[in-house]
């Protein structure tokens, strides 16, 4: 959240008027406590097809293989149905991380994973590894570069 900055910084700078921003933010903001609520389950399609719903944004929350890496719209579903990023809700998700988690240092647990993208980045092999950890799903790790097997050919 501390560069959510550098998200809105643009704007003033392609001419909105700083008022606008303020109010685009505090209506997501407020936007954000109703599709945290686990009052509602479904609503009509025609709401569920466009806007980020309850039952969506649970999907983005949970732990559960099936639902990691989906469901950003922070009111909007549309993008996340047009770029492959959407989920339905199917059952209830788990909540919560993926790994243990070893620390409470805050800047450990903010930015600690983007400490570890850099190591494997700056470790890894070839260019296309080092796109696959930056822009590859949670996990990725590259395919694996073990030597192929020398075939012994028979001799004459």
């Amino acid at each position: 959240p501390w560069f959510e900055f550098f998200f809105w910084l643009p704007l003033p700078l392609l001419g909105f008027a700083p008022w606008t921003l303020y109010v685009a933010f505090g209506f997501n903001l407020i936007y954000q406590f109703y599709v945290h609520t686990e009052l509602v389950t479904k609503l009509p399609r025609p709401v569920e097809y466009v806007f980020n719903t309850p039952s969506h944004h649970r999907v983005h929350h949970g732990s559960d293989p099936e639902y990691l890496d989906k469901n950003y719209g922070g009111i909007l579903i549309v993008w996340d149905r047009l770029f492959g990023s959407f989920t339905e809700e199917r059952q209830r998700p788990t909540y919560g991380l993926t790994k243990k988690v070893e620390t409470y240092n805050l800047l450990k647990l903010q930015y600690g994973d983007y400490v570890e993208i850099v190591r494997d980045v700056r470790s890894a092999h070839g260019f296309r590894d080092k796109l696959g950890y930056l822009f590859g799903p949670p996990g990725w790790t590259p395919a694996d570069h073990s030597e192929p097997e020398q075939t012994v050919l028979p001799r004459r």
